[in-house]
């Protein structure tokens, strides 16, 4: 089964719970997660791992965290092309755009993200769920 990379960046708490919520369902699918926070993860370790979810906040005006996540997914993505991806993260405010803000910007740069799922501050009933599916998902692609 798949070795995933749970990539994350949390102010709250709220989208490291989602990160770990994930990393059950990987483990549930028969996939082996290990969860980073972003400050220790590079592009060098990418071929450490079969597939990748990578999870951020809405920050300011509906924006990735710029300070920490933001330099580390911008050496990613060029080359996440052709691998498995998935997105997650949570928001307090507005509608959650800033997600499929990422996953347009993802795709103009040749990345195909299998699935995202968004949670309104802390996941929990059906936003856990979600995480837990994404993990499945991720797993198993």
């Amino acid at each position: 089964m798949a070795n995933v990379a749970i990539v994350y960046w949390s102010g709250t708490g709220n989208t490291e719970a989602m990160a770990k919520l994930v990393a059950q369902g990987v483990t549930e699918a028969g996939g082996t997660p290990t969860v980073i926070q972003v400050s220790d993860f590079s592009a060098d370790r990418l071929d450490e791992f079969d597939a990748y979810a990578f999870g951020c906040p809405a920050m300011g005006d509906e924006e990735l965290e710029d300070g920490e996540f933001l330099p580390v997914y911008d050496e990613v993505e060029p080359l996440l092309a052709g691998r498995k991806v998935v997105f997650f993260g949570s928001y307090d405010w507005n509608d959650g755009e800033w997600m499929d803000n990422w996953a347009y910007r993802a795709s103009n740069a040749g990345v195909d993200a299998i699935e995202t799922v968004i949670a309104k501050d802390y996941p929990g009933g059906d936003e856990a769920d979600a995480c837990v599916e994404l993990g499945k998902t991720i797993a198993t692609a």
